[in-house]
């Protein structure tokens, strides 16, 4: 079993920043090169994984939503707190993080594992790869895992957009992301913020693996799946003729849902509408 220290959690955040809300992390640990974080000192029934340039932290305004919710977060590699083995960041290998993590702190019948973007695909190698550790997915916008005509393998730079977010000071990368997301919630912008210093940039020196298609993945997933996506047009990844397919494919009970004029991140474009979803969705399969 992999080295796992368990510590109570410290707040403090990159930048020298501490987050302005109560953390709803207790307890924080280390498994392996892999940071993540426990809700209490009991065994989780929902594991969190987040998208790429996020971090652990940026769950626990949702975590706020639902109560009695036992939840671990991990940081993915090169995210947060976490170190980067050499290997490349594939999905596959996010996937396996995750088991590593799982699998040093078992629940009895698997936990909810619920996914946002890579985090999302990650998921679903994790549950199609180690069906014992897994319960049901929560698949938020996944990447389709599909390269279009001419796109290759190979080198990849970092983002513009995150470029330029991670040469801003914390408050003003703040006020960005409020001048750039209108409607999120108050307190989803800081945890964004913070994330993206605490971004590994070594992560880009990485080849860009080519991707499974979300399709292939789903058609060994044998759990319940609860698809949640928005409107290609406000920038979410997958349309509804994509879910359809994806339907079409996956092994096991599978159910997809989108929530209107919401866009990639779908939790934070609309709240509400997406803890409904989310509630009832682990009060079936808890």
């Amino acid at each position: 079993m992999p080295r796992q220290e368990v510590h109570d959690l410290d707040p403090g955040a990159a930048d020298g920043a501490t987050l302005s809300s109560e953390p709803m992390f207790g307890i924080r640990g280390k498994t392996a090169h892999l940071a993540w974080y426990r809700t209490d000192d009991a065994v989780a029934d929902v594991a969190l994984l987040h998208g790429f340039s996020d971090s652990a932290q940026c769950w626990e305004p949702l975590i706020r939503e639902v109560p009695g919710i036992r939840a671990l977060a991990i940081d993915a590699r090169g995210h947060g707190r976490s170190g980067l083995p050499e290997d490349p960041s594939r999905h596959a290998a996010h996937g396996e993080d995750a088991a590593l993590v799982l699998s040093s702190q078992p629940r009895d019948g698997g936990v909810i594992v619920v996914g946002h973007s890579m985090g999302a695909m990650s998921a679903a190698h994790l549950a199609a790869a180690e069906p014992s550790l897994v319960r049901a997915v929560v698949l938020e916008d996944p990447p389709p895992g599909e390269r279009r005509a001419g796109q290759r393998d190979g080198s990849r730079t970092m983002p513009t957009w995150l470029a330029e977010a991670r040469a801003l000071d914390l408050p003003s990368r703040i006020a960005q992301c409020r001048s750039d997301n209108p409607d999120w919630p108050d307190d989803e912008l800081e945890p964004w913020a913070v994330s993206k210093a605490q971004l590994d940039p070594h992560l880009f020196d990485q080849p860009s693996p080519e991707a499974t298609p979300l399709t292939d993945v789903l058609a060994a997933v044998t759990c319940p799946v609860l698809l949640i996506h928005g409107d290609t047009e406000r920038g979410s990844l997958i349309s509804t003729e994509y879910a359809a397919r994806c339907a079409q494919v996956a092994a096991g009970e599978f159910r997809a849902v989108r929530i209107a004029g919401a866009g990639h991140s779908v939790r934070r474009d609309n709240r509400p509408r997406y803890v409904a979803e989310l509630t009832a969705f682990l009060d079936r399969h808890s």
